[in-house]
């Protein structure tokens, strides 16, 4: 396929190899953070020592294809269960989604320039970890070195993957951060909820925190916010697993699947009350994979917080917001409400390639997008996410 306009697409994924989460963690923290176990006859992960029902098949093969939920996300015209929607339509694990010259192949296929990459698991485990922070900064950074192993922060120039970054402790935070930095990494990408460090839970917007945020900042290097599993899309509503709730596969509509975007909402309101732009104006933080539906309702309360605590703000939190936040709708959204209220400068595409709830191809994308302005059309398909993946090349 090839497109007539460039692509960026700031929402791929790829399938983490069976060892991702031991191959590089000390087998002493391994007990505290992922292991293997066969529960039933089938391959499971333990997430600090209990079985992790995320997903249904962690070898991901076979594999529901890409896209094969688009229908149920426009309305399920055909009244079917997501759960046997997905079944219904497996396929080998590609080689496409583990190994990056595969994956550069199938982006040329797709018509598409260039990728940002989000784990599929990793922005899951934080959450069960959480009340450990040395398991959980064992994990991601054994993570991140697997990551590097396999894919790169950046391969051939046009795929981009993101390690994970948590504040469970903010002196690993920061050497973390030094040594994906060191490496080339071009962005990062952290679950947003709030943080759990040894003194329980916080918010990441803190003093204490000022030292990681100031490298960000100093790096230029664009923090992605990505839907996972935040802690308490719940909260005691929906018992099921994060991973088969969020898209509809426990058969029953929940907060877990039709509230996704509360995590995004209270953690970038929190971001501008609590003055991490004025601090660090240098910042740029991306929505991905979150909607845009939580942004009329973020707005209102932006304005009521002004005109309430006029005193507290240096300008518009407003536009604070939208000079140094970026957003990704997802494609069932309302683009040109999205538009409208963001600007054309901070709207980013994202299809969430290979996943079953993404676009069966990105360029489905056009559908939409090919009724944009030419202009605008180029900012939200290439050049926005270009610039920020570019800032600190």
């Amino acid at each position: 396929m090839v497109s007539a306009t460039q692509i960026f697409d700031c929402d791929n994924h790829y399938y983490e190899a069976q060892d991702a989460f031991t191959r590089h963690v000390p087998p002493a923290m391994q007990g505290r953070c992922v292991q293997w176990a066969e529960i039933g006859g089938r391959a499971r992960h333990l997430v600090a020592g209990r079985v992790d029902h995320s997903v249904g098949n962690p070898f991901f093969d076979p594999i529901a294809r890409p896209g094969v939920l688009h229908d149920y996300y426009r309305g399920n015209p055909r009244g079917l269960p997501a759960a046997e929607l997905m079944r219904g339509d497996l396929e080998p694990l590609s080689a496409s989604y583990v190994d990056p010259a595969a994956r550069l192949s199938a982006i040329d296929d797709q018509g598409v320039d260039s990728i940002w990459l989000f784990p599929t698991l990793g922005v899951l485990y934080e959450e069960p970890l959480k009340q450990d922070p040395e398991a959980v900064c064992a994990l991601f950074e054994g993570f991140n070195r697997w990551l590097y192993d396999d894919w790169g922060f950046v391969y051939a120039d046009r795929l981009f993957a993101a390690p994970y970054l948590s504040l469970a402790d903010v002196d690993w935070a920061c050497r973390e951060l030094d040594w994906v930095l060191s490496r080339g990494a071009r962005l990062i990408v952290m679950r947003p909820a709030a943080t759990w460090t040894r003194d329980g839970p916080t918010s990441p917007f803190v003093p204490c925190f000022d030292p990681f945020w100031a490298r960000v900042a100093e790096a230029k290097i664009p923090v992605a916010i990505h839907t996972g599993n935040s802690g308490y899309s719940a909260n005691g509503y929906a018992g099921e697993g994060f991973g088969r709730a969020s898209i509809g596969a426990s058969r029953r509509p929940s907060v877990r699947n039709l509230d996704l975007a509360r995590a995004a909402f209270d953690w970038l309101f929190t971001a501008l009350c609590e003055g991490l732009f004025e601090r660090f104006p240098g910042l740029r933080v991306v929505s991905v994979e979150n909607g845009a539906g939580f942004l009329p309702e973020l707005f209102r309360n932006l304005r009521n917080a002004r005109d309430r605590n006029p005193w507290h703000f240096a300008e518009d939190p407003a536009d604070t917001f939208r000079e140094h936040v970026f957003v990704s709708p997802f494609w069932e959204d309302d683009l040109a409400e999205v538009l409208e209220l963001m600007g054309s400068h901070r709207v980013v595409f994202g299809s969430d390639w290979p996943h079953m709830e993404g676009l069966p191809e990105p360029l489905a994308v056009m559908t939409e997008a090919g009724r944009l302005d030419a202009d605008v059309r180029r900012r939200f398909l290439h050049d926005n996410t270009h610039e920020l993946t570019r800032s600190r090349a």
